[in-house]
């Protein structure tokens, strides 16, 4: 049993929290503020403090100075409802810290409660499986995903993959093409890897001697992907004088070679993906608006790594069973080592976490069983995306709270019941911290 200490200004929540740890057999005292978590901290003892990023009266990591005088000191998990608070504490807390984001599940309360990493322990034992044959994850957004793929797949209709960079847009292309059954082939092509001459001949084909080199006929991806799935990834990357021949494809199905006049039908699920977000896409006219329409019948947004962090220890030990597997060797990770992994950010997500799973494996002692993991896992990206975050050493706790309430009410269009919502707070702490902050310019 753990003595446990709540803090959090949400009434609502500390009641259904409390009720949760009372179930699980630890005691629970509840703070709504930074004050009462003090005089708490004064008087008793905890194991465990669930602690809130915002306060009403400050940031929850000016506890943290008072918790590490503690002895012992006891174990801290942060709960926030932004999920770009976990980046920041890492950077001020260390990687020690644990994190939770609201809304919290009973299942999720119980695994951060538990001594030993029981979450991280509890995915490394199971048997990775694999959904659609292709894709990995139990975590709750992975779940998600997996009811829309199933929903698209009974249709017909053209599917926009988003999402950063090495999330696995062309794996999740892969499970709606297996998903939906067709007769016809997956096919693939690049968009941003075209020359602007060179992207109609490899979209429509062309006939023999259209262009100088062409010297036999050749069929393009929509005549290849007949009956199947074509997969256009980066999409937003097609030059702007050819998306109207793009958008006549998709409203009469029907292609024209290049150097040809006859038309030839062709029956085929588009599946378009892009890294960009869909305000940039807008801001940025880099893609027709007619053209969004029928390409993003039905958008998916694919999460990043870092919102699926209880994945990462099912990843990495599917990509090290593929190692061994190929070479025929038998490495294993520790339980520590998958904590450190799934303690890690993944700026390029699950093609970062991969790459570093294959270099860990190639250095690693052919003499022991052990993989031996990098000292560091930063990469030249990660340094350059921590910088795009505006996150640098030397910045208060204040400004660092200042630009991420700023940040969250820019994303809402100043939206103060949508903000407080999004970083997990009530509306009332959010004007109080507005207050302190002198309003924020053009949010007062």
């Amino acid at each position: 049993m753990l003595s446990i200490l709540l803090v959090d200004d949400d009434r609502e929540f500390t009641d259904v929290a409390s009720h949760i740890i009372d179930f699980l057999g630890h005691t629970v005292s509840v703070a709504a503020n930074l004050e009462e978590a003090t005089e708490w901290l004064q008087h008793n003892n905890f194991d465990h403090i669930l602690l809130d990023f915002m306060l009403p009266d400050g940031s929850g990591i000016h506890l943290m100075d008072r918790v590490q005088q503690l002895f012992p000191v006891p174990k801290v998990t942060f709960i926030t409802g932004h999920p770009s608070v976990k980046s920041i504490i890492a950077e001020l807390c260390g990687p020690k810290v644990d994190y939770l984001l609201k809304p919290i599940q009973r299942e999720a309360l119980e695994q951060v409660l538990s001594p030993g990493k029981a979450k991280i322990k509890k995915a490394a034992a199971n048997q990775v499986k694999k959904h659609f044959d292709c894709l990995i994850g139990e975590s709750e957004p992975m779940q998600q995903l997996y009811t829309m793929i199933e929903r698209v797949a009974a249709s017909n209709a053209n599917v926009m993959l988003m999402g950063e960079s090495g999330v696995g847009k062309e794996v999740v292309a892969s499970a709606i093409h297996t998903a939906s059954k067709t007769a016809g082939p997956l096919v693939a092509t690049n968009c941003g890897g075209l020359s602007k001459e060179l992207i109609g001949s490899e979209l429509f084909g062309h006939e023999k001697g259209a262009f100088t080199g062409a010297v036999a006929q050749k069929a393009g991806v929509f005549e290849r992907a007949q009956g199947g799935t074509l997969f256009l990834d980066e999409v937003t990357e097609m030059p702007l004088d050819m998306q109207p021949n793009l958008l006549r494809v998709l409203e009469t199905k029907k292609i024209i070679r290049v150097g040809g006049s006859k038309e030839i039908a062709v029956d085929c699920r588009v599946v378009s993906a892009t890294n960009r977000s869909m305000q940039n896409i807008a801001e940025q006219n880099i893609l027709r608006e007619d053209i969004y329409f029928r390409l993003a019948v039905f958008p998916i947004e694919i999460p990043p790594l870092r919102e699926r962090s209880e994945d990462i220890p099912l990843l990495a030990k599917a990509f090290l069973a593929s190692l061994n597997e190929e070479n025929n060797t038998d490495y294993h990770l520790t339980d520590a080592q998958l904590q450190r992994l799934a303690s890690f950010d993944w700026p390029g997500n699950v093609r970062e976490l991969r790459h570093t799973i294959h270099r860990a494996y190639i250095m690693s002692d052919p003499a022991k069983k052990e993989i031996e993991l990098p000292v560091s896992f930063a990469s030249p990206f990660s340094a350059v995306k921590k910088e795009q975050t505006g996150l640098t050493p030397g910045k208060t706790i204040e400004e660092v709270e200042k630009e991420l309430i700023y940040l969250t009410l820019k994303k809402v269009n100043g939206n103060k019941t949508l903000a407080a919502d999004m970083l997990g707070v009530s509306v009332k702490t959010l004007y109080n911290r507005l207050n302190a902050y002198g309003g924020l310019g053009e949010f007062s």
